[in-house]
C-alpha cells in the first residue's frame, strides 16, 4: 500500500505489523484440513496527513461478505444494544408511521427487527447470501447487494430517500470509503439522518486491543478521521457518543451537508445544537491529547502489542506444563487475529466453543482449533476458559457463571491478562 485511501497522500506510517494470517472468517470444513490455506499480511500504517490508520486491501469484501459466519443475533446483549438504538432513533430523529429507514450491512435482522415491531417501513442492505436469507426469514425486508453510489440511488428511486440510515459496523469493512459514503449520501433524505456505530481508535490503541485489526477491517477512525471520510461524500458530521461496545466505539450522527450548515473548525456543523458541538469538540480533543494526531501517540502501540503476546503464551505454556487444562469460548474473527499472532494451536488450546450452529464442527482459519457447541464446557470442565470476545466481559461472566461448580476460571486476554472467579 502507496497511498492513504481517503486523502491519496504517500506518507503513511507503520503503526503495527502483525505478520500474515488468513482471512478471519474463512473457517474450515474438515475435508479442507489438508488443503492450503492463503494467509495475507496484516500491518496496519497511518497516513500522517488525514491521520486515517488503515491496511492494504489484500481482499476484496466479495471474497468475505458473499458468504458470511457472522450472526449478530447470537449475541444477547447485541441485540438489546440495537432495541434500545431504535427507540431513542425514533425519538431523536422523531420517526412516525410514514417514515423510512435504512440500514447498511444489516445482517441477520438484529436491528430491523425493532423497527418492523414498531410498523415503521424498513429496508436492510446485507452482501452476505446466508445472513440476508435468515433476516427474511425472519420477517425484515432485506436486499442482497454491496452499496455504492448507483446502489444507493436505485433504492431511493424504488423506496422513497430515507429518514434514517443505518450504518453499524460496517463503515470499516468496505475499502473504497468515498464511494460508500457517496452510496450513504444517496440513500438520505436531503433532512434526513446518517448513525454510524464504528469501533474508536483512541480506545484499541489505548487498551490494546489489536484483535480487531483484521482484513475484514479496512481503516480505523479517529472522530478526526472519520469527520473527514463523511464529508468526501457530502455528509457532515453534527454530533459523537461514546459507546462501550466492541471495546470502546463512537456514534457518528451526521446529515447532508447542506442540511447540516456550513462546517465549523472543519468538523462539526456551525447549525449544530451546542451540546452536540461540545461533544464533538470533547472526543477531538481527547484524541489529540493522546497524540494522534501526531506520530508520538502510536509509537508504542507495538511494544504492548508484543507483551499481551508475551503474556498469554506464557500463561498457556505454564497452564499446560502443570497439567490443567484451558479451552475457549467464542470464535470472533478478532479470536482468529489474536490465536494466529500468538501462534496458538490445538496443543495449547484443544479446542473452542461458539453459540453459532454454523461454526459448529469447522475449525479456526490458520490455527485449525476445533469449534465445539458450548454444551462442551460443562461436560469437559476444563480448568480455565480462555474468553476470545473479550469484549462481552460482563455478558460472559454471567453466562459462564456455571463454570465455577467445579472451581474454573475465566481468562481475558486483553487488554491485559486476567484471570477472573466467576459465580458465588
Amino acid at each position: 500500500m502507496t497511498r492513504c485511501r481517503l486523502c491519496g497522500s504517500a506518507t503513511l506510517a507503520s503503526v503495527v505489523d502483525l505478520g500474515a494470517t488468513p482471512p478471519c472468517e474463512s473457517f474450515l470444513a474438515a475435508d479442507q484440513l489438508d488443503e492450503p490455506e492463503p494467509a495475507y499480511p496484516l500491518h496496519l500504517r497511518v497516513c500522517t496527513d488525514c491521520w486515517l490508520a488503515q491496511i492494504p486491501p489484500l481482499i476484496t469484501p466479495e471474497e468475505t461478505f458473499t458468504q458470511y459466519a457472522y450472526f449478530s443475533s447470537y449475541s444477547t446483549s447485541w441485540v438489546e444494544h440495537a432495541r434500545t438504538f431504535v427507540a431513542d432513533a425514533v425519538q431523536r430523529v422523531g420517526l412516525g408511521p410514514d417514515a423510512f429507514v435504512v440500514e447498511v450491512a444489516s445482517n441477520d435482522g438484529y436491528l430491523l427487527k425493532h423497527v418492523v415491531d414498531r410498523g415503521i417501513r424498513c429496508l436492510g442492505i446485507e452482501p452476505s447470501v446466508n445472513v440476508g436469507a435468515a433476516a427474511r426469514e425472519a420477517g425484515v425486508p432485506t436486499l442482497t447487494t454491496f452499496l455504492d453510489p448507483a446502489t444507493g440511488a436505485d433504492v431511493r428511486a424504488g423506496h422513497g430517500p430515507a429518514d434514517l440510515v443505518v450504518a453499524n459496523n460496517v463503515y470499516a469493512h468496505i475499502p473504497d470509503v468515498v464511494g460508500f459514503t457517496r452510496g450513504l449520501r444517496a440513500l438520505v433524505a436531503d433532512d434526513g439522518w446518517v448513525s454510524i456505530e464504528v469501533q474508536h481508535l483512541l480506545t484499541l490503541i489505548e487498551e490494546n486491543q489489536y484483535d480487531t485489526i483484521y482484513h475484514e477491517h479496512f481503516q480505523y477512525y479517529t472522530v478526526a478521521s472519520a469527520a473527514r471520510a463523511l464529508a468526501s461524500g457530502g455528509l457532515a458530521l453534527v454530533d459523537v457518543e461514546l459507546l462501550p461496545t466492541h471495546g470502546g466505539s463512537i456514534r457518528l450522527w451526521a446529515r447532508p451537508a447542506e442540511a447540516a450548515g456550513e462546517p465549523s473548525d472543519g468538523v462539526s456543523p456551525a447549525r449544530a445544537e451546542p451540546r452536540a458541538r461540545g461533544r464533538v469538540a470533547e472526543v477531538l480533543d481527547r484524541e489529540k491529547a493522546a497524540g494522534l494526531r501526531e506520530l508520538s501517540g502510536y509509537t508504542e502501540f507495538s511494544t504492548r502489542v508484543a507483551k499481551v503476546r508475551r503474556d498469554l503464551l506464557r500463561f498457556l505454556i505454564e497452564v499446560a506444563e502443570r497439567g490443567e487444562t484451558v479451552v475457549g469460548y467464542g470464535a470472533p474473527g478478532k479470536g482468529n487475529t489474536l490465536l494466529n499472532h500468538c501462534g496458538i494451536r490445538p496443543d495449547l488450546l484443544p479446542y473452542t466453543v461458539d453459540r453459532n450452529p454454523y461454526k459448529h464442527g469447522r475449525f479456526t482459519p490458520g490455527t485449525r482449533v476445533p469449534i465445539l457447541p458450548p454444551e462442551r464446557i460443562a461436560a469437559d470442565k476444563p480448568d480455565y476458559v480462555l474468553v476470545l470476545p473479550w469484549n462481552l466481559r460482563a455478558e460472559l461472566i454471567e453466562q459462564l457463571s456455571f463454570v465455577h461448580d467445579w472451581g474454573g476460571r475465566l481468562v481475558f486476554p486483553i487488554p491485559e491478562l486476567s484471570i477472573v472467579e466467576v459465580g458465588s
